[in-house]
């Protein structure tokens, strides 16, 4: 028998199937990493919110002197909920079903809010619940604040 040398008609099929299997994998593994990397993303964007959101109404709780005027929940019809506390400041802090954001005057400092409850639960405490609409899952959080003037 002679010794073939050389490639065969066999050794180029082996080859083109197993580049593309390996072509394959790599391309799931890439695809699977750049999903994980836009939900973090989009966590990420909801933490911001929900941070820049907390920093103003801490702020506002803490001004010496400051009081609640007023809170309310108002319902135009089943959709549109407008949820807002008044402080003695001059500050309205407003969440608007309608656009899924809060306002704190006319300016808009979280967006993504599906839901947003400000409860007085007793004269020196507020208790604000909000659901931000998430990828998969909402996030729920709830936060009480302690007032440092106790006068409603």
């Amino acid at each position: 028998m002679k010794s073939e040398k050389g490639v065969t008609l066999i050794s180029v099929t082996i080859y083109v199937i197993v580049m593309t299997l390996l072509v394959a994998i790599i391309s799931v593994i890439t695809n699977y990493f750049y999903k994980n990397v836009e939900l973090n993303s989009k966590q990420e964007e909801i933490n911001n919110q929900y941070t820049k959101f907390i920093s103003y109404f801490t702020e506002e709780v803490n001004k010496e002197n400051n009081k609640i005027l007023e809170i309310n929940t108002e319902y135009s019809d089943l959709e549109n909920k407008i949820s807002y506390i008044i402080f003695s400041s001059g500050n309205q802090y407003t969440f608007m079903q309608e656009n899924e954001s809060i306002y704190v005057g006319k300016v808009k400092i979280a967006s993504s809010v599906k839901d947003c409850d400000f409860i007085l639960v007793d004269d020196t405490k507020i208790e604000i619940n909000i659901i931000f609409e998430g990828e998969e899952n909402d996030i729920v959080r709830t936060n009480t604040f302690n007032l440092k003037n106790s006068n409603f």
